[in-house]
C-alpha cells in the first residue's frame, strides 16, 4: 500500500508512471482541495479533477487541464452575454455575506459566473454540476469523488484531503488578497506574494478516510509545496501522521530552477528558500528525497538520484522507481 499527495501537475504526472512500480489497487491519492472555487454556483476542484481526468483517460494533456477535446460553447455564450450586455469581465467575487452563506465546502471562495474567469468546458461542466448537485443531496465530499471516480472508471483510491473548507489566499505586495485560482488563473501569478493564508485550515479535519491512508507509506511528488501541498500540511493532525509514517518526497526543483509554475514565487513569498533546499526545509518529516542529478543539494536525509523531469510516462515511470527505492530504504 501506498499514499500520493497530489496537487498542481507534478504529482499527477508522476502517478502516470506508478502502476509500473505499485499495484494501482494497493494505491490512494489524498488530492489538494484548497484550490477549489464555486463558480457561478458550481464546485470547480482543479487539484481532485486532474488525478480524476487522468486516470479516467480523458485529460487534456496538453494543458493537463480539463478534458481533451471538450467544447465549451456555454463558457463562450457567457463571455458573449457579458460583453454585450456591458457587464464588465471576471473574476467577479460575490459579496462578503454570500461568501459565507450557502454550501459550507465553498466558503471564501465564490465567484459569480458572469464573465467565468475560468475557462469551463461543457464535459467538464457537467462534472461539476453532478457534484455540486450530490453535495446539495446532502452528500459528503469525499462520497460524491468516491462516485465520479467510479464513473471514470479510477483503479486508485481518490479522497478529498477534508470535507471541510479550506480556501487558498494569496496576500500580494499590493494589499490584495486574491484567491489562488484569481492569482495564477486570472493574473498569470501577479502582482508579487506576500504571504499565503489557508483559511478555515484551523478548524477542518482530516476524514477518516484520509487517516487511514496517511498510516500507510507516502509519496510526494514533485508538486508546489506552498500551494499544492502547504493546503494539506496546514489541516491539524496530517504533519504528525507524516511524521509517523514513511515519506518520500520529489523535489519540483532542480537547485534553485523549478521546473513549472509559481513554486518559487510563491516559496520565496512566504518567507522560504526558492529552491530544494526550502523543499528539505519545508518537509521536516520527510524521511527521503528523490532530487534530479544535476541537483547540487546535499540534504541530511536520504536522497535518491535520478533524472526526474517528467514530460511522458516513461519518465514517470522513471521517478517512481526512484521513490520505491527510497521507501524500501527508510520502510
Amino acid at each position: 500500500m501506498v499514499t500520493f499527495l497530489a496537487g498542481g501537475t507534478g504529482t499527477p504526472k508522476l502517478l502516470e508512471g506508478a502502476g509500473s512500480v505499485w499495484d494501482l489497487d494497493d494505491v490512494t491519492v489524498v488530492a489538494n482541495t484548497g484550490d477549489d472555487v464555486e463558480l457561478g454556483g458550481h464546485l470547480v476542484c482543479p487539484d481532485v479533477d486532474t488525478v480524476l481526468f487522468a486516470g479516467g483517460g480523458v485529460l487534456d494533456r496538453d494543458r493537463w487541464w480539463g478534458i481533451a477535446g471538450d467544447t465549451t460553447e456555454t463558457h463562450d455564450e457567457l463571455a458573449r452575454l457579458a460583453e454585450a450586455a456591458d457587464l464588465g469581465s471576471g473574476p467577479r467575487y460575490l459579496d462578503d455575506d454570500a461568501q459565507t452563506a450557502g454550501r459550507e465546502i465553498a466558503r471564501w471562495r465564490r465567484f459569480s459566473g458572469v464573465a467565468e474567469f475560468m475557462e469551463i468546458g461543457d464535459r467538464d461542466r457537467a462534472v461539476h454540476l453532478t457534484r455540486t448537485g450530490l453535495l446539495d443531496e446532502g452528500h459528503t465530499l469525499t462520497e460524491v469523488i468516491a462516485g465520479l471516480a467510479d464513473a471514470f472508471g479510477l483503479v486508485v483510491d481518490l479522497l478529498p484531503m477534508s470535507d471541510d473548507p479550506v480556501a487558498t489566499l494569496v496576500h500580494t505586495v499590493e494589499g490584495e488578497t486574491l484567491h489562488f485560482q484569481e492569482y495564477w488563473v486570472a493574473r498569470r501569478g501577479e502582482p508579487a506574494v506576500d504571504d499565503v493564508e489557508f483559511r478555515g485550515a484551523d478548524a477542518a479535519e482530516p476524514t477518516d478516510a484520509v487517516r487511514e491512508a496517511l498510516a500507510e507509506p507516502v509519496v510526494i511528488g514533485p508538486s508546489n509545496p506552498v500551494t499544492s501541498i502547504g493546503p494539506m500540511l496546514a489541516v491539524p493532525g496530517v504533519e504528525a501522521a507524516l511524521e509517523a509514517t514513511p515519506v518520500v518526497a520529489v523535489s519540483p526543483f532542480v537547485g534553485d530552477e523549478a521546473f513549472s509554475g509559481p513554486a518559487a514565487e510563491l516559496m520565496a513569498g512566504v518567507g522560504l528558500d526558492p529552491s530544494t533546499a526550502g523543499v528539505v526545509d519545508t518537509y521536516p518529516f520527510a524521511d527521503a528525497f528523490v532530487l534530479d542529478r544535476e541537483d547540487p543539494t546535499e540534504p541530511d536525509r536520504h536522497v535518491e538520484r535520478t533524472d526526474t523531469r517528467i514530460d511522458d510516462a516513461n519518465d514517470a515511470e522513471r521517478v517512481s522507481i526512484a521513490c520505491e527505492r527510497a521507501l524500501e530504504v527508510v520502510s
